[in-house]
């Protein structure tokens, strides 16, 4: 019986050594940025004390990695670029892994796609040696010239497989990955020093960084995420069975638009792990909006045999035996660092204040004289200003000034004995303006208040439960039959929280109790916008799980509103139950509730300094 060309073409077959390892190679090697990762995190285990990387055409034309490090002699130059041979599993133990490389795949991957050439010398060698590797065709080991430690050029990157090459982007684009890995590494290893060159300039320049871990680790983050981080950074250091977490987080008002700036490592690895990235979410649920983000960097150290690193082919991502221990941790740990900020905010929102503030392309003073679209005041019309504002001969005040409305007592509180001073005015019956020994406050009374009603309302829910105040004419609210339907299922749920409502028809709900933290709240807009809560958390969840939404919600509707007057004794209780309550220097959402303006910082708009 004969056999069928189909047939024949459907047979099964062993593929050609050179196609399997390029097949290999695109699980490991995905763009320049893994190469330079899987490169320096070989030097990083060999012991470098220096690594430097340069770039050409963004590492399409060229990438070299040269280190300090323990370097290799000829036998293991042979072995290093065998798929598979590694010297990092003595004991071929694949749970106690204490390396950042351990497959022996980072080599002859990249070999396999490339114009590979490594030089490596070991301590004590007389010369260095070098090897060549063609699109995984390998050349002969030779003597070379070379300090101790190994160079690695990677030319041609994905020559050998052009479908691969196709997929690259710009040379900028890659260039900028390629310096958020090599920076990831930097990050978690600030005892070594770190460049990063291309054709024109040097991107990164990290000298290792001296004194404790925590000194040079900070004074590395503020070289990669700016002077910005590290003047808003909250250290944190905290431990439990085994596990100990340390690193820097953000104020909440640091925030960002993205996840770009969350750097995470486990046992000194960059990881993005959804568990992480979570556990982060939850530390700061009651802070931020949902399409803001912290900016952290925190270091998880783990027992080898807890975390498996060997799920991933880029190691980008691990497992955790006990996932919710982690989870546990670092919400704990960053909630923790979080409530001993008090009310304290972030100095960046002082700077946004001022940089709004300064003239700039719409004229004023500048420091060396008038300019932009503003125009210089002339001398006569200055001194005829100056002499209509001074007071007349015989007068008690000046023209204009009303007699019967007195000068508030500013010296009824004295602004230094209170972090945030002591209250002046209110402006426009929305902004509060306090005096600090050494400038001065301006606090949003809504987002101030949101913030106290919130942190009451869970207070009292963890403790005794919310106290309700029974309406005296029940307020009926209009809505969707579906929205009647979810707020009558979740009644129960909403009446632990101090809101009593019941539906009251097919379109409409009626609400007979509220949270008496809330006092005079707008209960239209606050069951609507529970009502949207309910649809966006979905049936299954419980409220409790979500407790900062639905508290955060019922919060901003019961808050003293923008608008409403206050007198000099509200103000400055709402100065001294910010000053006493976690958290209060931020709202809800996110959003700064003061801005502190230095004597210093206002002296120079108005070119005193």
């Amino acid at each position: 019986m004969s056999v069928t060309t189909e047939e024949r073409a459907g047979a099964i077959r062993r593929l050609p050594e050179g196609l399997v390892n390029r097949i290999a190679a695109g699980e490991v090697i995905e763009r320049p940025a893994a190469v330079v990762k899987e490169l320096a995190e070989n030097a990083l285990d060999a012991g470098a004390r220096n690594i430097d990387v340069v770039l050409r055409a963004g590492g399409r034309a060229l990438i070299a990695v040269t280190d300090d490090g323990r370097g290799m002699s000829p036998d293991e130059l042979r072995l290093a670029v065998e798929r598979h041979a590694t010297s990092k599993l003595p004991d071929d133990d694949l749970v106690n892994i204490a390396s950042l490389g351990f497959r022996g795949e980072a080599l002859p991957s990249i070999g396999a796609v490339s114009r590979l050439t490594v030089t490596s010398r070991p301590a004590g060698a007389a010369e260095a040696t070098c090897l060549t590797i063609e699109g995984g065709r390998l050349g002969p080991v030779e003597p070379a010239a070379g300090p101790q430690g190994t160079r690695v050029e990677v030319r041609d990157l994905f020559y050998a497989t052009p479908a691969r090459l196709k997929f690259l982007k710009s040379a900028r684009a890659e260039q900028d990955q390629v310096r958020d890995a090599l920076a990831r590494l930097a990050m978690a290893h600030p005892a070594v020093g770190f460049t990063l060159a291309d054709e024109n300039r040097r991107l990164l320049d990290l000298a290792p960084a001296g004194g404790t871990l925590f000194d040079s680790r900070l004074a590395r983050l503020a070289a990669i995420m700016g002077r910005e981080f590290a003047d808003n950074a909250l250290p944190i250091d905290a431990s439990r069975e085994g596990l100990r977490l340390t690193g820097y987080i953000g104020l909440p008002t640091l925030n960002r638009g993205s996840a770009r700036a969350q750097y995470l490592f486990v046992n000194g690895r960059p990881v993005r792990d959804r568990l992480l990235l979570g556990a982060l979410r939850g530390a700061y649920q009651d802070f931020l909006a949902r399409d803001r983000h912290p900016m952290v960097a925190l270091f998880l150290e783990v027992p080898p045999a807890a975390v498996d690193v060997n799920v991933h082919p880029a190691k980008a991502e691990v497992r955790f035996r006990e996932a919710a221990l982690v989870r546990g941790l670092i919400v704990g740990a960053c909630k923790h660092a979080l409530a001993a900020a008090g009310h304290r905010a972030s100095t960046s929102v002082a700077e946004q204040a001022l940089g709004a503030l300064r003239p700039g392309q719409s004229g004023g003073w500048t420091g060396g004289g008038w300019s932009g679209a503003g125009t210089r005041p002339t001398a006569g019309l200055a001194e005829a200003a100056a002499a209509y504002h001074a007071p007349l001969p015989n007068l008690p005040a000046t023209p204009g000034a009303r007699a019967e409305a007195a000068a508030p007592d500013t010296a009824a509180v004295p602004a230094r004995d209170y972090p945030l001073g002591a209250a002046r005015a209110q402006v426009h019956a929305t902004y509060v303006v306090s005096q600090t020994d050494d400038g001065i406050v301006i606090v949003d009374q809504h987002a101030a208040h949101e913030r106290l009603v919130y942190e009451r309302m869970k207070q009292a829910l963890s403790a005794t439960g919310v106290a309700r105040q029974i309406l005296l004419l029940p307020e009926v609210v209009e809505l969707e039959e579906p929205a009647v339907a979810r707020l009558a299922a979740r009644a129960a749920e909403l009446a632990e929280l101090g809101l009593v409502l019941e539906a009251f028809g097919a379109g409409a709900v009626v609400v007979r109790e509220v949270p008496a933290l809330l006092g005079e709240a707008d209960i239209q807009g606050l069951v609507r916008d529970l009502a949207d809560e309910l649809a966006e958390l979905g049936e299954a969840l419980a409220l409790k799980e979500r407790l900062e939404t639905i508290c955060g919600t019922m919060a901003c509707h019961g808050s003293v509103r923008a608008g409403r007057p206050l007198n000099l004794d509200e103000m400055n209780a709402l100065l001294r139950q910010m000053e006493a309550t976690p958290h209060s220097g931020q709202c809800n959402h996110g959003r700064p509730t003061y801005v502190e303006l230095k004597l210093a910082d206002i002296e120079k708009l108005f070119g005193r300094r």
